[in-house]
């Protein structure tokens, strides 16, 4: 398999995570994929008319040349499914991203111990009390964090690990070019000093509303445990939650009073088996076989 040619085909409209996978299965080394019809990309691959046109569009005029250099511009690593530097945790999900692109200390992605954290947009006190209650003593252990940027919960475990000088790992809902929401641009620089932005999107590619619960199987596929603290019934992060669950890993789910909204998801995934988590010592009693 040639990674360049992988990478190009990343960075075409159209050549979605199902179109590539379909793309190797047809041509491992990607070389007949270049010389594809429009006829055969819809009747063979079951692209859209739009797609295949767009696909068709972008194979003819980007260059892996010019891409390369965008990255290199802007300090970004590119990892593809197929290098030896790829996380070894994603390998062992169902649907590992084929190409990941990273800026930051990427020695963050080879962390011994390392701990997914998500939660609601608008967390009360009491949230972000839990939060560094259960939180403070991993940092102090030195654990790395991964979470998503979003407000609230996600910035608040971003801001706490590097107040301890620790190494948080942030997954991008688009490309590294467009930190998103852009009151976090600060903080996602920061992050770059000692820890990582993460993103499966191509550079140049804005935020779009699918990318974000699509990203969420990449935060909870780093780690070997995700940590909910505050959700609501229907919340992104219960998608992450439910994504962790299917990869095998570990759930862990702070609990709340059944009159606060806030907490209606977290009771209920300690409900369906998440482990109720009161204390740091909850989830490394839980992941110290793991680890």
């Amino acid at each position: 398999m040639d990674r360049e040619r992988l990478i190009l085909l990343h960075h075409c409209r159209g050549a979605g995570w199902k179109a590539i996978q379909s793309f190797l299965a047809f041509d491992p080394e990607l070389k007949a994929v270049f010389q594809l019809s429009k006829k055969e990309l819809i009747e063979r691959f079951r692209m859209s008319h739009q797609s295949s046109n767009d696909f068709l569009e972008d194979i003819r005029k980007l260059s892996y040349r010019s891409i390369e250099q965008t990255y290199r511009k802007h300090n970004i690593k590119i990892h593809t499914y197929f290098d030896s530097h790829y996380p070894l945790p994603l390998r062992h999900i169902f649907d590992s991203p084929w190409v990941l692109y990273s800026k930051g200390n990427t020695e963050a992605l080879s962390a011994p111990l390392a701990i997914s954290v998500v939660g609601t947009r608008n967390p009360t006190e009491g949230g972000l009390k839990s939060l560094n209650k259960v939180l403070m003593p991993l940092l102090e252990k030195g654990w790395v964090t991964v979470s998503g940027l979003a407000a609230g919960i996600d910035t608040h475990a971003h801001e706490l690990t590097l107040t301890q000088s620790g190494s948080t790992i942030a997954v991008l809902g688009s490309g590294i070019g467009h930190i998103y929401p852009k009151a976090n641009t600060d903080l996602a620089q920061r992050i770059t000093r000692k820890g990582l932005l993460l993103s499966e999107y191509p550079y140049d590619l804005p935020p779009r509303k699918w990318q974000f619960p699509q990203r969420n199987r990449i935060i909870s596929g780093l780690t070997r445990g995700t940590l909910v603290v505050e959700a609501r019934e229907r919340s992104g992060s219960l998608i992450t939650a439910d994504q962790a669950m299917e990869q095998g890993r570990e759930v862990f789910a702070v609990p709340g009073s059944i009159l606060d909204e806030c907490a209606a998801g977290t009771n209920r995934l300690i409900q369906q088996g998440a482990k109720l988590v009161m204390e740091a010592e909850d989830i490394l009693s839980e992941l110290s076989l793991i680890y």
